[in-house]
């Protein structure tokens, strides 16, 4: 499904742009690749399946791998000279992506570049990194703190992370068992999470000339606040439960379209029902100052789901009943590889 991103792309973010450069090295990134790799370019993490000569377990066992970022949300930290959430952020959104793939994180690695900075900032973003890695028992083993004159403004930094995680290869989580009539299982966001920050900086900041310390009356906090929830770690909740998952899907950059369609064999699609869950205030007041499409709203934002979960229909209750926060919010229909929102 094609939708309209002209408001993202105002912001500065052209999502067709770097689709089309992932596009453009997947060759150049799979002349590299050897019989241990066991995944393709597009999944949530990489597939390394330990050689042999290495193993140590009866059963094979594959290294999960992930590298992201938080985005254009250190800015809003900036602002509030907040520092100490973002690294929190970064651990978690990792420990997601992997998850995705059956994994359990093992060990984390950070990058964080600056021109000229406080050092008490660099304590608190790793401090976030480190309380991050404690929560989702992940060990903080090392990374790399550049400090690159003229890179950056003064004050400003950039922060990446790099996780690795392990799964048995008999429990490999791919999507290859979705099937028709498997429901879509939601679970909550605790806000934007990492993705989106460019449109709704924009949309707030410098559109509605806004501050961090506006006070919405739907938000229960201040403006800044509430963009800088942390994203939320959903390994505690899901992990246990993957037994009875056919596929996870989770919602950043792409949000839902993006997102879940990298999952979907070529003969299936997904219906998505937006009035199975309450829709949270802050993607709403994005919608409302930002004048923006509710077709756009749910290719660039998570709207309230961070996770979701492929579940046969015999296995609902049981999912539902260990995260009782969780919603039914589709299910896999025959198609040709497309997802619906209606």
């Amino acid at each position: 499904m094609k939708t309209k991103t002209s408001a993202y792309k105002r912001s500065g973010v052209n999502i067709n742009l770097t689709t089309q450069i992932k596009s453009n090295i997947k060759s150049l990134v799979k002349k590299t690749f050897s019989r241990q790799v066991l995944s393709d370019i597009g999944l949530f993490g990489g597939l390394y399946e330990i050689p042999k000569s290495t193993k140590s377990r009866k059963r094979s066992a594959v290294l999960v791998s992930s590298c992201d970022g938080v985005g254009t949300k250190v800015l809003v930290a900036n602002i509030m000279n907040k520092h100490n959430t973002v690294g929190e952020d970064l651990v978690n959104h990792c420990v997601n992506d992997i998850l995705t793939l059956g994994a359990k994180p093992l060990f984390f690695l950070d990058y964080i570049a600056f021109s000229d900075i406080d050092s008490k900032v660099i304590e608190q973003v790793i401090s976030g990194l480190a309380n991050g890695c404690k929560r989702n028992n992940c060990a903080l083993i090392g990374g790399e703190t550049a400090m690159m004159p003229g890179m950056y403004k003064k004050g400003e930094y950039d922060l990446v992370g790099f996780i690795v995680g392990i799964v048995e290869k008999e429990k490999i989580i791919n999507g290859k068992k979705i099937k028709i009539g498997d429901k879509l299982i939601g679970i909550p966001s605790s806000g934007l999470h990492t993705n989106g920050y460019s449109l709704a900086r924009k949309v707030f900041f410098l559109d509605n000339k806004f501050t961090v310390n506006t006070k919405i009356p739907v938000f229960k906090q201040s403006l800044g606040e509430t963009l800088l929830k942390t994203h939320q770690s959903y390994l505690k909740q899901v992990y246990p439960l993957l037994p009875y998952v056919s596929a996870l899907a989770h919602i950043t950059g792409g949000a839902f379209y993006k997102n879940i369609i990298r999952l979907l064999p070529t003969n299936l699609s997904c219906l998505i029902y937006k009035n199975k869950w309450q829709v949270p205030s802050i993607f709403k007041a994005i919608q409302k100052y930002g004048k923006i499409s509710e077709a756009e709203m749910y290719s660039v934002f998570n709207m309230g789901i961070g996770m979701v979960l492929f579940v046969k229909p015999q296995n609902v209750k049981r999912v539902l009943s260990r995260i009782p926060q969780a919603k039914v919010i589709g299910e896999v229909t025959k198609g040709k590889k497309e997802i619906k929102i209606i």
